[in-house]
């Protein structure tokens, strides 16, 4: 151990004159371990809420989607086979998204309703899984004596409708047929044969599926869809991915993948935990401010010491360390504090749950937790610093005391 960090330690140790100044540094490193263990129990949330919220997300959706500039296309299954070719592609299918009204004879509700085709749209999105029972093969099997044709409904959107699996609800298209009076809205009976629970509010209570035969029969649009869902084996790799799809198939088609459809949303978020580790960091800078305090008041009281060890020899620098040492001993302590604090309170978030969220206001009932290493490393660095900064000026102070002047009286 050098001299100084023995020093330092010796003073941060020892018994003071004044029990003020150990009250103070004691208040630092307390607000030092706050600070850091908010940070990293916040941050670990906001990183849970968005993979919680980018899993759910890419359970219904895909992670890239191919569309053409000028509407429906009929080339689909050309589409897909070179899309399938494509390394990094896991496998492809084709959909129909549209618009509708359902009625059920007890409510009337607005929908979004996707043809799919059963046979590999679960290949894509999890929305076999999602099925509360049975399959989506089965679900949406299509036949020449059905009366009324399959249609998978989320579960919010059926308790809007009031109905339940195997009752009857009516689509109505907005997309009619032309008639001497005008344009007629086109409808047509199905059986509600499946719902599914996706975990997401706004996917349950709005999205529809039927098989993609019996969309493109409503809409009237024959052998046509709307675009080709993708879903890639590495979902960060989906960018470059969706750019060689989009030199391969080439104009009028369009890719996006799944940052681009919603890269709103997860700008947000990212721009939420920019701003709360700033002002979180603020009280690790009051904290740095009691440290300042701290180290001004015992180099007041230990001039004496000061002014012998620098007639022993000591030089300016090695005042300047010794002081620097000792704020930089209060941050590392109230870091580490913070760190086994926040990761002992992540542990306990997440085996027990003991805060729970209302599900009619969010989309789960409890607080999802996921540190990760670089958020953690960045703010122990970032604290260290702070601490690191704020013995600037009291080392400089004790490093300006002339041995002559402090010994005077003595």
């Amino acid at each position: 151990m050098n001299f100084e960090l023995f020093v330092s330690l010796r003073y941060l140790l020892a018994k003071r004159r004044q029990a003020f100044i150990s009250l103070i540094t004691i208040i630092s490193v307390a607000g030092v371990a706050v600070g850091v263990m908010a940070l990293i129990v916040v941050l670990a949330v906001m990183n849970g809420f968005q993979q919680d919220l980018r899993d759910r997300i890419l359970g219904v959706t895909s992670h890239a989607v191919i569309g053409h500039f000028q509407g429906n296309f009929s080339d689909y299954r050309q589409v897909v086979t070179e899309v399938e070719q494509e390394d990094g592609v896991a496998a492809a299918t084709p959909f129909v998204l549209t618009q509708v009204m359902m009625s059920s004879g007890r409510s009337v509700a607005g929908a979004i309703l996707r043809g799919v085709d059963p046979e590999t749209a679960g290949r894509v999105t999890r929305l076999e899984q999602n099925l509360q029972s049975g399959s989506l093969r089965t679900a949406l099997a299509v036949s020449e004596d059905q009366t009324a044709p399959g249609i998978v409904l989320g579960v919010e959107l059926a308790a809007r409708l009031g109905v339940q699996k195997d009752d009857y609800v009516t689509l109505i298209s907005p997309t009619g047929r032309l008639t001497p009076v005008g344009r007629v809205p086109k409808s047509r009976l199905f059986r509600v044969t499946g719902l599914f629970k996706s975990g997401m509010y706004e996917y349950d209570n709005s999205l529809a599926y039927v098989h993609l035969s019996e969309a493109q029969k409503l809409l009237g649009i024959g052998e046509t869809v709307t675009g080709v869902e993708v879903r890639v084996r590495d979902i960060y790799e989906a960018g470059s991915i969706a750019e060689r799809l989009q030199k391969r198939l080439g104009y009028p088609f369009w890719v996006r993948d799944w940052m681009q459809m919603n890269h709103n949303l997860f700008s947000a978020l990212k721009l939420e935990k920019v701003v709360m580790f700033i002002i979180l960091t603020l009280i690790i800078l009051v904290a740095a401010f009691n440290i300042v305090s701290s180290l001004i008041m015992m180099v007041m009281e230990k001039t004496k010491d000061i002014a012998i060890l620098k007639a022993m020899g000591a030089t300016t620098t090695h005042i300047r360390r010794i002081f620097v040492y000792e704020g930089l001993l209060i941050g590392v302590v109230g870091t580490t504090l913070g760190l086994v604090g926040g990761f002992v309170l992540c542990g306990l978030l997440k085996r027990y749950q003991f805060i729970e969220l209302p599900r009619d206001v969010y989309y789960i009932s409890t607080l999802p937790v996921r540190m990760e290493a670089l958020d953690v490393i960045l703010i122990a660095c970032a604290a260290i610093a702070i601490c690191f900064l704020a013995t600037f000026y009291p080392s400089r102070q004790a490093a300006k005391l002339q041995p002559a002047e402090a010994l005077r009286y003595e």
